[in-house]
């Protein structure tokens, strides 16, 4: 149980797989908290959290929203994240700020994929999750064998917390476990047990001796640890079970006294950023030690700093005016003009890490943004920078050349924002080309290059040498040193590795190389040169710039030698279709390219789950409803990347990498000697 202290705070996510019923539930929570007077309904648009007009159109959450409620002494904000996985990337935020969550499953549908996929991250992050399953008052609500899905196919450690009654009618109810009841406590024992030896023990010697108290407590130890999962079944729309959910949010899930840490140094995340009225940045962070206040000088991401010029707290449902944000709490940030989405503020916070972290896969689309006017093209790049900053990984890549805006993508309804965003906050009308699929290159055995300042025909005056390996899968980029680090200048260092990792954005075909060691096996320079009056001398002097140049050119020559090969992103699937046209579906899948792993009958269907290439995955979607008669239901998340059969495609060079051709390079530098 939580010690009682008015600056108890609980950052809450609720996450779920699209239409369970997430935004419903936060309606709900605030309305049974006294937040407000009326429930919203997602349908009509009128829903506390899901506040942009497309949002209100499409009945969808697509940008995360924090509200804020009491229990008891427990000040929780809510965060509701996106369903679709077209929007995971705002998920991802949101993971590094949790304290707890709480996973939604419809009754109806039941384990989706999405929901696979959230699960997973959150058990690997450790983050403590209650499951609410959600709609026992549609028609076709589960509760045994959806129990048993949860089980075998989400998480295998779960304790239900009471029965649901009435399923399928508006009278469902949830009736919780009363304190003792037999059946109850031989359950928790056989969940808590294979966790706590102690309690092994203590139950093998005498199972009557177990005090009931004893086993609530451990339940909400390893609640809080996130080794078991309770389990409570209800209904966001007519608020049946929603009562024993809110006692089991304050009971279980932990919440933290901000007091304690309030006057330690600085450590907090940037998790979302957005524009006001006026066009001002305005950063959304959760503090995890320290307090900010208006007027603070604050430093974050890495090296930069700003001045903040006011506060907010999220409070009883809305965020409003403070002097300061403290430990434990989410406040919003004005006057930070460099601000980025998972910036790191003061100092890293010790069990979050640092910045970069990703827990789910990166997009596997992209398309070109094409302006309707000619004229609107520096505007269009403008206003996607700025889309950008509330979404890295849409991305956004800038062909000169061809005088071409890349976006990248998860999938189709993205685009459909972002269509619709430009049009409605910057007036700029826009279509797309064809999405295509983005590939990784993965090296495939060992290479090195060299130039040697003043040799052959460098025209820079640095030497750099290179050596690339592959490394183990999700390994990442991995920059090593064979040389003296004391024989040259640091700067110049610093400058070749930033350099590989600039130039990896594109390989030999053109795609992102990542999972390899690039070790830098030579290293030279000209010290800094002077004529009789001290001045510098450029063309006898080394500068950071000429180990930019050469360093592409060297890793180029490298992965060439080493060879790279290009992987396809993989999808796992899970699809239902009615048993007379399984026969049809078979050829079907052939023909996408897609491998089905296991075919399963289950009275009047079959599930197939299998593999298939994400370039097909929406080329399925079109084709399931006339398979289908409109009865199939696909799933699909990305599972991995695999060799591409044939040809590899390659991808078209932008600006992220110009230095990509030795002659190129060559004819504007010059000659140098």
């Amino acid at each position: 149980m939580h010690t009682s202290s008015t600056c108890n705070t609980l950052n809450l996510g609720i996450l779920a797989h699209v239409d369970a019923g997430k935004t419903s539930l936060t309606e709900r929570l605030l309305h049974a908290a006294g937040v407000i007077d009326e429930i919203g309904r997602v349908d009509a648009g009128s829903t506390q959290t899901d506040s942009l007009a497309l949002e209100r159109q499409r009945g969808i959450t697509i940008k995360s929203a924090v509200v804020s409620f009491a229990v008891d002494d427990v000040t929780v904000n809510l965060i509701d994240t996106p369903g679709h996985p077209d929007f995971i990337a705002e998920v991802e935020r949101v993971l590094s700020v949790l304290d707890g969550a709480v996973l939604v499953v419809s009754a109806v549908e039941g384990v989706q994929a999405q929901t696979r996929v959230l699960m997973r991250t959150l058990r690997r992050l450790r983050i403590p999750t209650l499951v609410f399953v959600n709609k026992i008052d549609r028609r076709g609500a589960r509760h045994e064998d959806l129990l048993r899905d949860i089980s075998e196919r989400l998480v295998p450690d779960i304790v239900p917390m009471g029965t649901p009654r009435g399923l399928g009618g508006r009278d469902g109810a949830f009736v919780p476990f009363e304190d003792g009841d037999p059946s109850f406590t031989a359950r928790l024992v056989d969940v808590l047990a294979a966790h706590d030896d102690e309690l092994l023990a203590a139950y093998v010697d005498d199972a009557t001796e177990l005090p009931y108290g004893r086993l609530r407590a451990e339940l909400g130890t390893q609640t809080e640890q996130a080794l078991v999962h309770p389990v409570y079944f209800g209904s966001a729309a007519t608020g049946a079970g929603v009562t024993e959910l809110v006692a089991g949010i304050r009971e279980l899930l932990p919440s933290a006294d901000g007091s304690l840490r309030a006057d330690d140094p600085v450590s907090g995340t940037v998790f979302k950023v957005e524009r006001g009225d006026a066009g001002e940045k305005i950063a959304y962070v959760r503090m995890f030690a320290g307090t900010i206040r208006t007027r603070d000088r604050l430093p974050f991401g890495g090296g930069r700093e700003g001045k903040v010029t006011a506060v907010s707290v999220f409070d009883r449902g809305a965020a409003v005016s403070r002097e300061g944000v403290s430990a434990g709490r989410i406040g919003k940030l004005w006057g930070l003009g460099d601000i980025r989405i998972g910036d790191v503020v003061g100092v890293p916070h010790a069990k979050r890490g640092g910045e970069g972290q990703h827990f789910f896969s990166p997009p596997t689309l992209e398309t070109v943004v094409v302006p309707a006017r000619p004229g609107d093209k520096g505007a269009l790049h403008l206003a996607l920078a700025q889309l950008a900053e509330q979404d890295p990984l849409i991305n956004l890549r800038q062909d000169d050349l061809r005088q071409e805006v890349y976006v990248s993508l998860y999938g189709e309804v993205q685009k459909e924002v972002i269509q619709a965003t430009l049009l409605d906050e910057y007036g700029i009308d826009v279509a797309f080309r064809e999405t295509t699929t983005i590939c990784v290159e993965r090296v495939s055995g060992s290479g090195s290059a060299f130039e040697i300042i003043d040799k052959d025909d460098n025209p820079f005056l640095a030497t750099v040498g290179l050596r690339v390996d592959p490394g183990l899968p999700g390994s990442g980029v991995e920059f090593r040193l064979e040389v003296e680090l004391g024989s040259m200048p640091y700067a110049f260092f610093r400058a070749v590795e930033e350099s590989v990792r600039e130039a990896l954005h594109q390989g030999v075909h053109g795609w992102e190389v990542d999972d390899c060691t690039v070790t830098m096996t030579h290293s030279g320079y000209w010290p800094r040169q002077s004529h009789a009056h001290a001045t510098f001398d450029k063309s006898m002097s080394s500068t950071a710039g000429d180990f930019r140049q050469l360093t592409p050119l060297v890793l180029l020559s490298a992965l060439r030698r080493a060879g790279t090969e290009v992987h396809e992103p993989l999808h796992r699937f899970r699809l239902s279709v009615p048993d007379d046209v399984f026969g049809q579906l078979l050829p079907a899948l052939s023909r996408l390219r897609a491998i089905p792993h296991t075919q399963t009958a289950r009275g009047a269907s079959y599930v197939v789950e299998g593999e298939i290439p994400a370039a097909r995955v929406h080329e399925l979607e079109q084709l399931l409803p006339s398979l289908t008669r409109g009865e199939g239901e696909l799933e699909s998340a990305f599972e991995r990347y695999q060799p591409v059969r044939g040809e590899a495609p390659e991808r078209p060079r932008t600006d992220r990498n110009p230095l990509c051709r030795k002659e190129y390079l060559r004819e504007v530098a010059g000659v140098r000697r």
